[in-house]
């Protein structure tokens, strides 16, 4: 599968077109997954984005070839997923933020010690956990195993609002969820 078939996204497209692409997407890592329920955007010239002051060592896979992982270590804590977008040098992804999960559900409880289906993947370092995502993944094409990504299944309702956690461009409305969806980090208003 080349990466202009992979799950029906425009991955040349801009960051926030193809995280509102991806509301509904399955995401599937060795089997373990879900539907995608939430993302952000993020993109060069925003002052939020990791890639906005150029390559570094730590995110030279953002300004990679769409459709591959950026993965990151957020506040030293836990890994985040990203699905690089736009074209080579650009800089642009997507933060994969909740998960409904619906595949491999004992191995995620497992992972993350907790039997709370809602708590399993409502937020990328517990979706990266779930999903046993780590730096090894950074770079890796998403249409190549581990990963599995599939179309949304029929149209999707999709809100938007604030991304959360940042402190710079927090006026952007780069933040997608499910309409509805009970999966998602955080309630959109």
């Amino acid at each position: 599968m080349t990466e202009k078939q992979l799950a029906g996204i425009d991955w040349h497209a801009d960051a926030h077109q193809v995280a509102r692409q991806l509301i509904g997407a399955t995401l599937l890592l060795d089997g373990v997954g879900g539907r995608i329920v939430e993302t952000e955007a993020y993109d060069r010239a925003d002052p939020a984005s990791h890639s906005f002051a150029g390559p570094t060592e730590r995110n030279l896979a953002m300004f990679g070839p769409p459709a591959h992982a950026y993965v990151y270590l957020s506040h030293g804590i836990h890994w985040c997923l990203n699905f690089v977008c736009r074209e080579a040098g650009h800089g642009a992804g997507v933060l994969i933020r909740a998960l409904e999960p619906v595949s491999g559900i004992e191995r995620m409880m497992l992972r993350r010690g907790s039997a709370d289906l809602r708590k399993l993947c409502s937020g990328p370092g517990k979706l990266a956990q779930a999903l046993a995502v780590t730096r090894a993944l950074n770079g890796a094409a998403l249409a190549a195993a581990p990963f599995v990504l599939l179309a949304p299944a029929g149209a999707v309702d999709v809100v938007t609002g604030a991304r959360i956690g940042i402190s710079k461009a927090v006026e952007m409305p780069w933040r997608f969820g499910l309409a509805g969806s009970p999966w998602v980090s955080r309630p959109f208003r």
